[in-house]
């Protein structure tokens, strides 16, 4: 037992859980707070971000790329209602994620005095756990609470602490928590559920895996069961990398994230197994597939669409029980024809990228990004076209790591991303990809890049427009109101923050960037540096519904989308199939 402020001993709490960096904005309401923290200095780093609300998206992209809880903290009134963007997205997408809120003094609540809110009801809807501290003796309490909650439901906590009880001095004594975030309970997989999978698998001609997050550590068995059994994979896009992505049988995502050969399997497929995934877009695909769902979630089996066949359990130990039955298939049409339309697409790609009729293709952006990443680089991935262009080329073949805003899809995601990724892998090279839309949300906080000395490579590419939602604008046959925007000299701006700018407009001078970063990182640079990419301003081909199969669609409306996603005449995988 040891006597400590109370802010002092909930900096202790953030230790006993491995918690080495925490982000915010100090203010009067948190000052005392933050005076904890800085006694605990040497085992927690205080990162000072210039904005809250890059401090809660680097937050809850620490929780995404290492699976352990992200911390951030913000003072009554603003500072707390700025955090709201990265608890949004921690909850959309089932991060571990505190949030440390300041509130006026005891003594002046309910006075209406200066940033003085009813803070607890506005997390409501965020979380079940919003908490606000009543004495100092709790505040390290409901922050070992929150810890708790926060890897429990995988979501955000909140712990709203007033100023002055954390300035109070408590006899700490540590808890003993438990090791409750590492191992998995071994579960005892269903054997009959195994051998109906395999039954079904025998039947179908056309079968596909559709895998999803919860299958991320499982990417040996993925493999293997897919080479076992001939069968073409797909994952959702945040699952990326769950088998590589320079693997034969991986056909990539479906959707406007996605590809060619992804819609064309699914469309055409008779059976599919989605795992560890409660994909919700499922709904649209045909009927008449049979639909299998492997999910840990009671709750999430047969959410979205009506399955033929529910199985409860853990998709890594499901699917190393299912490799080891039945006899392997060998290589089907339908295999062949999916590997084949794959290769298509790869070619597409690379013709689009070395395309530079009307200016620098974005896809060459990211074609160069994919060949000057190392084998464990970091991807901060921010919402918009260019990530629809990131999720198609980067390679996640080997350790790389990727994350993204998947169902939030909050613009200004991937520069704090990548402040998040540099924090946790220091060692490694980590890319923030934006478009200029979304980099301009979160660009004050270049500075956090440059006064931690962060050589984090940050991609512009400027399009002076808000190009995702113009595409949504033509579908619609709208006009493109509110879309367009003047561009910048993002490298002059770089170079002005003290980072370091290189303007790209061409291949040749995008290759000579790149020259010019590996020369830098061989030299031990610590500035964060930033490609301002001009490229063409360009409507990615929309994978979500391609009518090129001669037997579904006339050749009037292939011709007619053709010309539209500038497809290069690629053959439909009805025509690969009866080659």
């Amino acid at each position: 037992m040891t006597k400590m402020t109370a802010g002092q001993a909930l900096a202790k709490v953030l230790e006993s859980w491995d918690v080495d960096h925490i982000y915010g904005i100090t203010a009067d309401s948190i000052n005392n707070t933050v005076d904890g923290l800085y006694q605990e200095r040497d085992h927690i780093k205080y990162i000072q971000v210039r904005h809250e609300e890059v401090g809660a998206l680097a937050a809850t992209a620490d929780a995404k790329l290492t699976g352990k809880v992200g911390v951030s903290f913000g003072s009554a009134g603003p500072g707390a209602t700025h955090l709201f963007n990265g608890l949004y997205d921690a909850k959309m997408d089932h991060a571990p994620v505190v949030a440390i809120i300041g509130q006026s003094a005891t003594p002046i609540m309910n006075t209406y005095f200066f940033q003085e809110m009813d803070q607890d009801p506005m997390f409501a809807d965020l979380t079940d756990f919003h908490k606000q501290a009543t004495n100092p003796e709790q505040i390290p309490y409901i922050m070992d609470q929150a810890i708790r909650y926060a890897y429990q439901h995988k979501a955000p906590a909140v712990v709203i602490i007033p100023d002055n009880l954390s300035a109070e001095e408590i006899e700490y004594v540590p808890y003993k928590s438990a090791n409750v975030i590492n191992g998995v309970a071994k579960q005892v997989i269903d054997s009959q559920a195994v051998n109906d999978v395999y039954s079904m698998i025998k039947e179908a001609k056309h079968p596909v895996l559709w895998a999803g997050l919860g299958m991320k550590d499982a990417q040996e068995e993925v493999v293997t069961f897919s080479e076992k059994f001939s069968i073409p994979v797909l994952t959702t896009a945040p699952a990326t990398g769950v088998i590589p992505t320079d693997h034969p049988n991986f056909m990539g995502s479906r959707g406007r994230l996605g590809t060619k050969p992804a819609f064309e399997v699914s469309q055409a497929a008779d059976l599919i197994i989605l795992a560890g995934t409660n994909y919700p877009f499922s709904r649209f695909l045909p009927q008449g597939i049979k639909f299998v769902q492997i999910n840990n979630s009671l709750e999430d089996l047969g959410k979205q669409r009506d399955v033929d066949l529910a199985i409860l359990a853990d998709g890594k130990q499901f699917f190393q029980a299912l490799n080891k039955i039945g006899e392997p298939i060998p290589t089907t049409p339908f295999l062949k024809a999916a590997q084949a339309d794959k290769r298509n697409w790869d070619k597409w790609l690379d013709k689009i990228a070395d395309d530079e009729s009307e200016g620098l293709a974005p896809e060459a952006v990211i074609r160069a990004i994919k060949d000057n990443s190392a084998d464990d680089a970091v991807f901060g991935l921010d919402v918009g076209n260019n990530l629809m262009w990131a999720i198609r080329q980067l390679p996640f073949n080997k350790q790389q790591k990727m994350t993204m805003s998947s169902w939030f899809g909050t613009m200004g995601y991937g520069l704090p991303a990548a402040i998040a990724g540099k924090l946790s892998y220091p060692d490694r090279q980590v890319f923030n990809i934006a478009g200029d839309g979304g980099f301009s949300m979160v660009m004050q906080d270049l500075l956090t890049q440059v006064q931690y000395e962060m050589p984090i490579i940050n991609v512009v590419l400027e399009n002076k427009a808000f190009g995702f939602i113009q595409h949504e604008k033509i579908s619609a046959n709208q006009d493109p109101y509110g879309i367009n925007f003047i561009g910048a000299d993002w490298a002059g701006f770089a170079d002005s923050m003290g980072a370091i700018g290189l303007k790209v407009t061409d291949i040749a001078s995008l290759n000579n960037a790149f020259t010019e970063i590996d020369q830098l990182q061989k030299s031990g640079n610590t500035k964060p540096i930033v490609i301002d990419a001009k490229i063409k301003n360009v409507d990615p081909a929309d994978t979500s519904f391609m009518p090129i199969d001669p037997t579904q669609f006339d050749q009037e409306t292939i011709d007619n989308f053709n010309r539209t996603a500038n497809l290069f005449d690629q053959p439909a995988l009805q025509d690969l199939l009866e080659e």
